[in-house]
């Protein structure tokens, strides 16, 4: 893992093996695993044996989760803080596994993932697998212990690691491992141990056996191969099992050793908590290691700069906060901004000490500098960073590049090397000094640095064509091609790195071999302009920004800070370029920097004004930024007369007309009369599907279901069942009251079940209250009393507290309704009343919430293109719960008045559309 850029970065890095699972497979984590943890820690549970509530699933009675047969539903588990090197997998039937070996020390991540045994994952299984059946995720974390748990990437620097992945046999649980030796000691009972040991190459080795007193049980001097598993049955000679002690050597050096793990309580680590909002937090101290978490973990609902600018307010002059936010903004592509915070934190820092403690700030002042032209200033800033020791390595290598820009060869290599001395694999640095010592005429040294440095590392483009540019040597320039593997960011990496120190000519010939060996990007042809400009030739750079701005688009994704810089050279030079701005519009959304985005875009948008992305791109600042709804929708219209065969962008239009309430027949219309575009997409056509549930064409919402094989997204489950199921129970409502009841059960019965062909399964716990409900009605209609009290008790069980209903597996408000309903018809009244009420109480005490969304929230079912209010959201939830218990109690002018504020303000809410056709047709 390296850092190329002169920032730090966040990594997180997973090996992920899928395999193969059944009723006899079972996880094998080590021995001293008493807990583990779901994403983010969000949840905890005791491990092997479960004995609480984990991921919604009751497992009170004690169930071994580490046996994929007793996992219902989908789960993450995660070991913590163990001190063996390994982790794996056994089926107890074929008697085969695999394990992972790597030093806990920087491999402590240690996790399983599963879809569940059950019906809900084995449709999982289906749509992700060919023909293996279920399967399980066997992950290994380097350097991370959860997911989400980040490590730091300092500039320029590399961390290394090495795993293994290795099949083994007949051993059953292992209890230690490394990567040429596997044991597992089992008690057989009657006083007699059972050794195995399965060895990955031939050695010789000593085993033994030995008491804690040092007693020795067993000793044998043996040859150990792949190819037979090493199993004897010792007698313990009445030493307890927890008191044995199993040593593996070569004689000389200790291999592998063993010991019971303590008989004793250990405590089950405690879930994380989620972070105080900022106005909450005491210190400054707190307000910025909080923020720096945010940052390191990216998390994805609270936002670093709201606490380092709670810091700020309290404290304008804190160094670290001052910092981390000039840091934030360099990242963020405002240099200028970003000085302004960096300076501040140098100022304090200096205030007593010219010489500080810390050279972050003065090195991340240096770089606000550098990406605003200002060289000779960021040179003075970088090269006082390298008084501390921590910052020599990135700041020797940017004052080299800015030697090198200028010319100082001499200058350039000397500060190469300085940097070399605090980081021998800065493969940046070991590139730029193969470039000077060429320059310098010095072929035989910039040989063997380019050498060295393959032999580091082969993927050193730079070195590679360093090497070719001395030698002359063809099967080089052959074997470079052949690295670069027709790929444009990695022309883009090497252009930019030359463009960095200014070998201009280099970066047009790199950018002539990416013309050449891949699709022309427009970035290729802007750097190729910026070159010219740093050469003073603006001619030259205007007939290469033309060439950019009539090149193809396509899968142009800038993201580089110094694109930004390129970018905004183009539109100084050419005011007629509509894509340059487009493309920094794009960078600026990318990094949230809203107030940019929407300027390039505009500035965009006049001067390419048919081009649909620009005004799709418009639609969602206007929408979700800056509260222009209506200007939003025109756009979006405007988008899709440009673009009349785009699918993506009909279904973005879609959604926000559905967003602005117009109507369910304007909309039914303009997906009809597209039908073509709505068949490439599921989302489309599940939108048309609801569109007929909703307007009451119930036969034509399931003939659309049954004859098309869904795909559905990890994450927003039960979409596609719930169109489903809605369209069974509307029409069954109907054919109920027409008295074809055969038909109606038909119905209901096959929301029971779910066909493959919807893509998905049914979740273990899923609720069919409602299912049931209407199936009692219908029997007992038909005069089928006694099937129908059946009937009416299946629709009795299931949670009875309602909740925010966010997450397809949550319980749903609608479900307690019928619970009560069925409550009714049996004649448990008060059971019944309770229900009802419990949602009207739900109702009445969170209406007026103002809700946020969770600190462990890492999605949302739904697809939001176009932003909502949690809030809202709420307000809406709490007038549906109400309508729902005081159409239980019987207060139907109640429940039509909280029916009617729902539906004034959410026309598009199933759940209150049913419930009223429920009301029309029940009551």
């Amino acid at each position: 893992l390296y850092n190329p850029t002169d920032v730090p970065q966040t990594f997180l890095w997973w090996a992920n093996p899928a395999v193969a699972v059944n009723e006899h497979y079972q996880s094998v984590f080590p021995p001293d695993i008493n807990a583990v943890f779901d994403h983010g820690k969000r949840a905890v549970s005791s491990f092997p044996i479960a004995t609480g509530t984990y991921y919604k699933m009751d497992y009170s009675a004690g169930v071994d989760i580490s046996n994929y047969k007793n996992i219902k539903v989908p789960t993450s588990y995660m070991g913590v803080n163990s001190r063996f090197n390994f982790e794996g997998g056994y089926e107890n039937d074929t008697q085969a596994g695999m394990l992972h070996v790597a030093s806990h020390h920087v491999s402590p991540g240690k996790k399983q993932w599963t879809w569940g045994n059950g019906d809900f994952g084995r449709a999982w299984d289906r749509n992700l697998t060919d023909n293996d059946g279920p399967y399980i995720e066997l992950m290994a974390g380097v350097f991370t212990e959860n997911q989400p748990d980040f490590s730091w990437l300092q500039p320029y620097e590399e961390k290394t690691f090495t795993q293994y992945f290795l099949p083994y046999r007949e051993l059953g649980i292992v209890k230690n491992a490394s990567k040429d030796l596997l044991i597992n000691i089992e008690d057989k009972g009657a006083g007699v141990i059972v050794l195995k040991i399965f060895a990955t190459h031939r050695q010789s080795v000593l085993i033994s056996l030995s008491s804690d007193s040092a007693e020795e049980i067993f000793s044998e001097r043996t040859d150990l191969s792949p190819e037979q598993v090493y199993i004897r049955e010792v007698p313990a000679q009445d030493v307890p099992f927890s008191e044995l002690n199993l040593t593996i050597s070569d004689g000389q050096k200790l291999l592998l050793t063993w010991h019971a793990e303590p008989d004793e309580v250990k405590p089950i680590p405690d879930a994380a908590e989620a972070a105080l909002r900022p106005e909450e937090i005491k210190t400054t101290e707190q307000l910025y290691l909080t923020g720096l978490h945010l940052e390191q973990y990216r998390h994805a609902t609270y936002n670093p700069v709201d606490y380092y600018e709670e810091a700020l307010r309290r404290d304008p002059i804190d160094v670290r906060c001052n910092n981390a936010l000039g840091l934030w903004y360099i990242r963020k592509g405002r240099f200028d901004k970003a000085e302004k915070y960096l300076r501040t934190a140098v100022r304090t820092l200096q205030r007593r000490n010219p010489n500080p403690y810390d050279g972050e700030p003065i090195f991340n002042l240096g770089l606000a500098l550098k990406y605003q032209g200002r060289l000779c200033e960021a040179y003075d800033m970088f090269y006082k960073a390298t008084w501390n020791g921590a910052w020599q390595d990135a700041g020797f290598f940017a004052c080299a590049q800015i030697s090198l820009a200028q010319g100082r060869l001499e200058d350039a290599l000397y500060e190469a090397d300085k940097a070399l001395v605090r980081n021998w694999h800065n493969h940046s640095a070991r590139a730029l000094k193969t470039t000077v010592l060429r320059l310098l005429g010095r072929k035989d040294e910039a040989v063997q640095m380019a050498k060295d440095s393959l032999a580091i590392d082969s993927f050193n483009h730079q070195c590679l064509y360093e090497l070719y540019l001395l030698t002359d040597d063809l099967a080089l320039r052959a074997e470079f091609e052949r690295i670069m593997r027709n790929d444009i960011n990695n022309y883009a990496e090497l252009a930019l790195s030359y463009l960095n120190s200014r070998q201009t000519e280099l970066v047009r010939e790199i950018n002539n071999l990416a013309e050449a060996h891949c699709a022309a990007s427009p970035m290729t042809f802007y750097y190729t302009a910026f070159s010219y400009l740093l050469e003073d030739n603006d001619e030259k750079a205007k007939e290469w920004v033309l060439r950019a701005k009539n090149s193809c688009a396509d899968f142009c994704f800038p993201n580089r800070l110094e694109d930004i810089i390129v970018l905004n050279a183009a539109i100084k030079l050419d005011e007629t370029d509509g894509l340059a701005p487009y493309l920094l519009g794009c960078i600026y959304m990318d990094k949230r920097q809203y107030d940019l985005a929407y300027s390039a875009w505009y500035q965009s948008s006049k001067l390419r004004p048919n081009d649909p992305l620009v005004w799709r791109n418009l639609a969602l600042i206007l929408f979700n930024k800056q509260n222009r709804p209506n200007e939003a929708l025109d756009c979006m219209a405007k988008a899709f007369s440009l673009a009349p065969s785009s699918s993506r962008i009909l279904m973005e239009y879609d959604q926000l007309c559905k967003r602005l309430q117009l109507s369910h027949e304007e909309r039914l219309k303009r997906l009809l009369a597209h039908r073509e575009l709505v068949a490439e997409r599921d989302d489309l056509l599940l939108e048309l599907i609801t569109l007929f549930n909703m307007l009451g064409q119930h036969d034509k919402a399931i003939s659309l279901l049954d004859t098309h094989i869904f795909h559905p997204w990890e994450g927003g489950e039960g979409k596609v069942p719930f169109q489903y199921q809605t369209a069974r129970v509307e029409l069954a409502k109907l054919l109920i009251k027409e008295k074809n009841y055969e038909q109606a059960l038909d119905l209901l019965k096959e929301c029971l079940v779910y066909p493959h062909h919807l893509g998905e399964g049914k979740l273990e716990g899923a609720q069919d209250n409602d299912f049931y409900f209407f199936i009692g009605e219908a029997l007992n209609l038909w005069g089928k009393s006694d099937e129908a009290r059946e009937a009416w008790e299946k629709a009795v069980p299931g949670p009875t507290e309602p909740a925010a209903a966010l997450y397809y597996n949550d319980a749903k408000p609608d479900k307690i309704f019928f619970q009560g309903m069925a409550l009714l018809r049996l004649g448990r009244v008060n059971e019944a009343k309770s229900r009802f009420n419990k949602l009207i109480s739900f109702g009445e005490k969170h209406l007026f919430d103002d809700v946020r969304m969770d600190y462990f929230a890492v999605s949302l079912p739904d697809l939001l293109i176009w932003d909502d209010s949690l809030t809202r959201q709420n307000r809406l939830h709490c007038l549906y719960l109400m309508a729902l218990g005081h159409c239980g109690l019987g207060n139907k002018t109640k429940s039509h008045k909280y029916l009617n504020l729902l539906l004034a303000e959410e026309k598009n809410h199933q759940g209150a559309m049913a419930l009223r056709s429920f009301i029309e047709l029940w009551q």
